[in-house]
């Protein structure tokens, strides 16, 4: 599986982003997709998933109502949409793939990740 994340750049506070991850290899739907971020000098922590398959998706209760996940099948390409955007959610965002379905906020669940898109959030 490879994943590729993209989007990130330089917004100013209160703006939006939206930033995409490219998943391949991979035929079947029985995963689950997730996002996470990590800033400086933090821990990585969950942002959103969602269950390709179903389209069942779980948000972060600190961002939720800021920040969806969406997925589009036929482009195979998952989407975190960021609004209102906050200098704290400066950030790398990173996607990964859960191939056990497990899901959820558990980093260690997920086997795959891309390689990360930063985005700055600017006040």
């Amino acid at each position: 599986v490879q994943l590729q994340a993209s989007g990130g750049g330089l917004v100013q506070a209160g703006g939006s982003l939206r930033v995409s991850c490219a998943v391949s290899g991979r035929t079947d739907r029985n995963y689950v997709m997730g996002w996470f971020r990590q800033a400086p000098g933090k821990e990585r922590e969950f942002v959103a998933s969602i269950t390709w398959r179903l389209g069942r998706t779980y948000h972060s209760d600190s961002l939720k109502g800021r920040f969806t996940i969406s997925r589009d099948n036929a482009k195979n390409t998952v989407f975190l949409q960021m609004n209102s955007l906050k200098p704290e959610d400066t950030a790398v965002y990173y996607c990964a793939v859960d191939p056990n379905m497990t899901g959820g906020p558990n980093l260690r669940n997920y086997d795959y990740w891309g390689q990360g898109t930063l985005v700055t959030v600017s006040s």
